[in-house]
């Protein structure tokens, strides 16, 4: 069926100088000075710690001490799409490490009511022509997503190769043994030729840094460690019932928070949903998978239409192109292509382009805050509902349940963007605007720590590479890596992630591609009986000047924008190399030729290689 463009205000209808200034002062009124600093880290002082699994009990184990080839940190997208390269370079000496207590990731941990996919599954979920697994929907729910991210391991036998329930503290560069020494909350010593850091950018939940935690006497829990037990219902059952005789609160309206909310206002006996900055929210159609249209699928529709959604979301729709996702993230494009078609696709230059498109977006915008109004019935709350911002300051999303919950009696908004956030917590509630709130339980659905500093994001208390230096000054200022997945002074090394390389609007395409991209490198090294391997000093160096150089200043638009992950709480350009979607500026097709041309000469030119020293039990 013929993706069409939506209906969206005219350009006649809008008064484009005025919104910018309202975006302005949005944005204004949210900035706290102490960016990343106002939030904290769980600890068990104060809330379950991010460690601990509400979901699946720890076996006991005996510590392991063993000589391999590969450790991958992580059992996520990041590590499963690493693990799977490896094994089809013909690896299997290695080992995957994870805190959850299977494969997933952030669909192991995240079990909160409503979770859901909110990118098409058809483009999302890896692999599905290699495995012959189809989604039962548009948007497949979270226990879908995790079972498949289990078939895989199982499907291509790395699934015996991990060890869950492990928290990795340490990682250190061995010069004796020419090998990394992994130290595990579980008293492990792997001694591995190579580590892959693949700890995904969803992995560490935060926390609002609230004075005061401490003194509730209620029941409090981040969304990514739901508690059924106190809430009643369970993950495939999630029938809320124990709540209602409570007073909730929510904090956060991200992407958690709008597929919770409608479970937690047809339950709690009162529901406060505390929001600093709303989410733009579209229509949400999920229908069931078409088993006639999967059947027609030709061989390579899943790379097809990844490469559709990618122009659609980061780049642009060219003549002749069909929207095949239609949905809230290829919109602009889709309207932008159709009233370029209609025009006749005339030439215009980058500025021009640009003009036009931004042109399109405030008028997708404006669509999306008509729709608040035409779904909330109370005029003040849709008000403060409506997104002031720039398409993507902040994830767009999409529900049909979210905005009508508000019309319930039980459900109250609680807009704290003047006072930035909650004042203080008290033992029967919390402070916001001033007013003093009674709650039984508050539920953070604040996120997680992916733009913060390294040593939060990755948990690890220490990466000591050659000569002692610490991953973490090493890149304090930002990353300086060959290719996106080294960096000189830290051998056999590799890093998966927003690092400095191809960014592709399917984060497990992303992946995939850094994953084969990485055991390429490895079973190279191995075959060449050098599996020490490091960046020269002149090669990453030219990398991050061919990168750097490039690199198209988005700064302007970072600052535009209401605080979020998405700018690093709006910290400024102090931290604009560590800025979340840094891509590389030729775009992901020509990224991906610089690799292939690169893997394809055959020299390994830039890296440094060599055999290791006596008595390191080389391959």
């Amino acid at each position: 069926m013929t993706c069409l463009p939506t209906q969206t205000p005219s350009a006649d209808e809008i008064d484009i100088a005025a919104l910018k200034a309202k975006y302005a002062h949005e944005r204004d009124k949210r900035i706290r000075t102490e960016g990343q600093e106002q939030y904290a880290r769980p600890t068990g002082d104060v809330i379950e710690d991010y460690v601990t699994d509400p979901h699946m009990p720890v076996t006991p184990r005996d510590a392991i001490s063993e000589e391999i080839d590969v450790v991958v940190l992580g059992a996520g997208w990041s590590g499963i799409m690493a693990a799977y390269n490896l094994v089809k370079q013909g690896m299997t000496d290695f080992r995957i490490v994870d805190t959850a207590g299977d494969f997933g990731g952030v669909w192991y941990w995240n079990r909160y009511p409503g979770i859901q996919c909110d990118n098409e599954s058809y483009i999302y979920l890896p692999l599905l022509e290699e495995t012959g697994f189809m989604p039962s929907r548009k948007f497949a729910d979270g226990r879908e997503i995790q079972r498949y991210a289990r078939s895989i391991a199982e499907t291509f036998g790395f699934a015996d190769k991990a060890l869950f329930h492990t928290q990795t503290r340490g990682l250190r560069w061995d010069a004796e043994i020419d090998r990394w020494r992994v130290t595990t909350n579980r008293g492990d010593d792997l001694r591995a030729r190579f580590v892959i850091v693949a700890s995904g950018v969803l992995n560490m939940p935060k926390l609002p840094a609230v004075s005061g935690m401490d003194r509730f006497n209620g029941r409090m829990f981040h969304s990514a460690r739901w508690d059924y037990g106190y809430t009643g219902g369970s993950y495939e059952n999630p029938v809320l019932d124990r709540l209602a005789d409570k007073r909730v609160a929510i904090v956060g309206t991200g992407a958690t928070a709008i597929q919770i909310v409608p479970y937690l206002a047809r339950y709690a006996k009162k529901l406060y949903v505390v929001q600093r900055t709303p989410s733009s929210v579209d229509e949400r159609p999920n229908p069931p998978t078409d088993p006639d249209w999967a059947a027609g699928l030709p061989a390579g529709w899943q790379r097809a239409r990844q490469a559709n959604f990618h122009r659609a979301a980061m780049e642009a729709f060219h003549p002749g192109d069909e929207d095949l996702i239609c949905d809230i993230w290829t919109e602009i494009s889709r309207n932008l292509a159709a009233e370029m078609a209609a025009e006749g696709w005339p030439a215009l230059t980058p500025e021009q382009f640009m003009a036009k498109r931004d042109v399109v977006e405030f008028r997708v915008m404006e669509r999306l805050r008509r729709r608040v109004d035409d779904l909330v019935e109370d005029p003040a709350t849709a008000e403060a509902l409506k997104p002031y911002y720039r398409f993507l300051c902040k994830r767009p999303l999409s529900s049909d349940e979210y905005y009508p919950a508000f019309n319930r009696p039980n459900v109250e908004l609680v807009d704290v963007s003047l006072t930035k956030g909650l004042e203080a917590m008290t033992e029967k509630g919390f402070v916001a605007n001033g007013k003093d709130y009674e709650v039984d339980c508050i539920i953070f659905a604040s996120g997680f720590e992916v733009t913060s500093d390294l040593e939060r994001r990755w948990g690890i208390d220490v990466i000591q590479g050659r000569d002692g230096a610490s991953i973490y000054d090493h890149w304090r200022d930002g990353p300086r890596t060959f290719h996106g997945v080294m960096t000189a002074g830290f051998p056999n090394q590799f890093y998966m992630g927003y690092i400095q390389g191809g960014l592709n609007a399917s984060v497990t395409e992303q992946n995939g591609r850094q994953g084969y991209h990485i055991a390429h490198i490895i079973a190279e090294a191995l075959k060449r009986g050098t599996p020490v391997v490091e960046p020269t000093q002149t090669a990453m160096d030219a990398y991050v000047a061919h990168f750097e150089g490039n690199e198209i200043d988005t700064s302007a638009f970072s600052r535009e924008c209401t605080p979020s992950y998405f700018n690093n709480e709006g910290e400024g350009d102090g931290k604009a190399k560590w800025r979340l979607f840094r891509a590389y500026a030729p775009g992901w097709d020509a990224f991906q030729t610089l690799l292939t041309v690169w893997r394809d000469q055959g020299d390994m030119e830039g890296l440094s290689l060599r055999a290791p020293v006596a008595g390191s039990h080389g391959r």
